[in-house]
């Protein structure tokens, strides 16, 4: 069976963070979300897949070409306007004369769910999750092990089953979208060309995810990086860099080619840390920590939970916790990022416009590629650092930062 991944959008949700990248290139354990997707389905048994770019298709292309680096083969196909899910999967249609299974790049499920999913049977196979809040989801009125009804996000539902985004097609999904018409915000809904194929009296199942986890925004990035250092199973836990006999690694701790573990630092793991980088003298990183390629951590710095991405430079006395930061960021000495606040609350985060509850009782900042920081400055839980920006020695900063 072929897969076709959706891995054209930007992911305005997410801020800063897709201002170079889309949001399926964002590293997870010092790999691309993306990456985690295609090993899944490897391991599922799927070998051949068709992906959809569109924002940044380049970083997607360049980083797998043709996918033998991961034992699999890929093609590529652009949709050029992001017109919806439907649209999307239209672009595959002269590349899929049977049986095929289609995932949004925005999300995580096992392995063993995909091969449940590629073993059910019906017209369409729907991936489908149990949730808390049916309001944020669309949700799936199911009769049975028929799927019934599906609706976006209902005001009130008799049902908690949310559609996963995970999908097995069979080729009549061509025809059914070929009739689907804008939904209210302008895009062609792949879950409207369900619902024609419902309709039309076929068989609509699903299938109950065991694992699963929706990418919406910066902070399941941080969840799913957790998740995924601490599960262990896709990193090899090996030391190929030089560690001084007075550094303390503790746990599970990887360390790539070319890297220095500087006498005096103490790290906890689960933690990777990529190639190149120079990490000490005396720092503490702590649990559900990745560090890219190149990055630099300095004397008396402590991380915490934290994505550090790739030839980032975090001076002496700082401290990051809950955080993501860009690419090629210059933290000053004793950059303070506080991650906790005072009366306890969950933090709120200004995204897009909106102000939107992390649901989150620690959360850092979320910054963007190459952002400089003078030295004592400070930043806010729940701050927003736009890429590029400039932030005074003692500046204090709360909110959006930046452009």
């Amino acid at each position: 069976m072929k897969a076709v991944i959706l891995a054209a959008g930007k992911g305005t949700r997410m801020g800063p963070l897709t201002e170079n990248r889309p949001k399926v290139m964002l590293p997870v354990a010092n790999r691309p979300l993306l990456e985690h997707i295609i090993l899944t389905l490897k391991i599922a048994g799927i070998r051949d897949i068709l992906m959809v770019t569109g924002y940044c298709k380049e970083k997607i292309e360049d980083y797998f070409n043709d996918g033998s680096k991961l034992g699999v083969n890929i093609e590529y196909v652009e949709q050029k306007a992001q017109k919806g899910t439907a649209d999307a999967i239209a672009s595959a249609k002269n590349l899929m004369d049977e049986r095929f299974l289609v995932t949004n790049g925005d999300v995580l499920a096992a392995s063993s769910d995909i091969k449940n999913l590629l073993k059910a049977d019906g017209d369409v196979i729907i991936g489908s999750k149990k949730v808390a809040s049916p309001e944020e989801y669309g949700i799936l009125y199911v009769k049975g092990k028929r799927v019934e009804k599906i609706v976006e996000k209902p005001k009130s539902s008799t049902s908690d089953i949310a559609n996963a985004g995970i999908y097995v097609f069979s080729p009549e999904i061509f025809d059914a979208i070929k009739n689907t018409m804008p939904s209210p915000r302008g895009e062609y809904e792949i879950t409207d060309s369900i619902q024609q194929i419902i309709d039309s009296g076929k068989h609509a199942g699903f299938v109950l995810l065991e694992k699963w986890q929706d990418i919406g925004f910066p902070w399941h990035v941080l969840e799913v990086n957790e998740m995924m250092l601490t599960d262990g199973t896709d990193i090899q836990w090996e030391i190929r860099g030089e560690v001084e006999p007075l550094a303390t690694l503790k746990g599970n701790v990887s360390v790539g080619k070319g890297t220095i573990i500087r006498n005096g630092s103490y790290i906890i793991g689960p933690v990777v840390i990529g190639n190149d980088c120079d990490i000490g003298p005396n720092c503490f990183i702590r649990p559900a920590t990745s560090i890219g390629d190149g990055v630099r951590i300095g004397n008396a710095v402590e991380v915490k939970n934290s994505i550090v991405m790739n030839a980032t430079h975090i001076g002496h006395l700082s401290y990051v916790g809950d955080s993501i930061i860009g690419e090629g960021c210059n933290f000053g000495a004793g950059t303070k990022i506080a991650n906790l606040r005072h009366d306890g609350r969950t933090v709120m985060v200004e995204l897009a416009g909106r102000k939107l509850n992390s649901g989150r009782r620690k959360l850092g900042v979320i910054m963007g590629d190459d952002v400089h920081t003078g030295i004592n400055s400070m930043m806010n839980v729940g701050a927003v650092v736009a890429g590029g920006a400039c932030i005074d020695p003692g500046e204090y900063v709360k909110g959006v930062y930046g452009k």
